[in-house]
């Protein structure tokens, strides 16, 4: 058994990685300032002997006692992130410097949630780990994708300059249930407007590709990494190869939800990349044979029910 440390962990991805931790018999204390997360995402944790919740910033530096950190931190929809951009720079930075220092402390094996971010709009198509990306430094999006850069620096000049146990994670696209409602992320907003029976919002003509991975493969992908053998740091990728259009996902979507919702278009925002699909050869290598197991229509019916029990609350 750990004390495990998970930053965010009143988030989407943060409180399924709790549930999983805690399943496995770890101690876990979750951080959080609940900016984006909520209390109903750990709802079912609260009062368990194993876990504890923490409300903290970590922008502020944290003094416990712990084995393993999952730094997980940050907003991570354009709609938050870009609400503050100062606080999402400093959230990605000086968070991970002060759980570096944690974990340098504490001698703790510690894991950086970056993202598929950190290749901007890329002319590499899928994106494999060693592409250094096309990144806007100035853009209306760079608060996080130049955060989450700055934040994968710090944690190979800390495995550099202190011999930290450090992995280095991308997250692509990932949904399922517990997504902020309003987040402003294509899976969210596609599912609650069909469901308001409101027009569907396509940005540019429809024709940008995502890959969408369920968030239990992406957690199963996450435990894995932070039990890899030390010398292993990554960044590695993990996510669905599986490759939709705008206008698919919307199609899926509406056949699932059905209704009368119609397609409205509306211009492409400052650069929201063309395309994104992950590489994941490095993850089925090294990670005991990873690779998403639940496709787009069986996640998104999960998905779409926990919206609907939202919706009527």
């Amino acid at each position: 058994m750990d004390r495990v440390l998970v930053t965010g962990g009143a988030g989407f991805l943060g409180s399924h990685l709790c549930d999983r931790l805690v399943d496995a018999g770890h101690d876990v204390l979750c951080v959080d300032n609940l900016y984006t997360g909520t209390r109903s995402n750990i709802s079912g944790l609260l009062g368990h002997q194993h876990f504890e919740f923490m409300r903290h910033d970590v922008t502020f530096p944290l003094y416990v006692e712990i084995d393993r950190i999952f730094n997980l931190a940050c907003p991570a929809s354009p709609v938050h992130y870009q609400h503050d951009p100062v606080q999402t720079t400093k959230t990605s930075v000086i968070g991970a410097i002060n759980m570096l220092g944690l974990a340098k402390r504490t001698k703790a094996r510690i894991l950086q949630a970056s993202t598929s971010e950190v290749y901007g709009d890329p002319e590499v198509h899928p994106q494999e780990e060693s592409y250094w990306g096309r990144v806007n430094p100035i853009g209306i999006r760079s608060c996080y994708d130049e955060g989450k850069r700055c934040a994968e620096t710090l944690f190979f000049d800390y495995l550099r300059q202190h011999r930290l146990e450090i992995k280095v994670m991308r997250i692509f696209n990932t949904y399922g249930p517990r997504m902020h409602p309003n987040d402003g992320r294509v899976v969210s907003n596609f599912i609650v407007q069909a469901l308001k029976g409101e027009d569907i919002t396509i940005y540019g003509n429809g024709e940008q590709t995502r890959s969408f991975c369920y968030v239990d493969d992406l957690i199963e992908g996450m435990m894995r990494l932070m039990d890899t053998p030390a010398d292993f740091t990554g960044p590695i990728n993990i996510g669905n190869p599986g490759e939709y259009t705008m206008l698919e996902l919307a199609e899926a979507v509406l056949r699932q939800v059905g209704g009368r919702s119609r397609l409205a278009f509306k211009p492409l925002p400052s650069d929201d990349p063309k395309q994104r699909q992950p590489d994941i050869s490095l993850a089925k290598e090294r990670l005991e044979g990873w690779q998403p197991k639940v496709g787009l229509e069986d996640g998104l019916k999960e998905t779409i029910a926990y919206f609907r029990r939202r919706l009527q609350e």
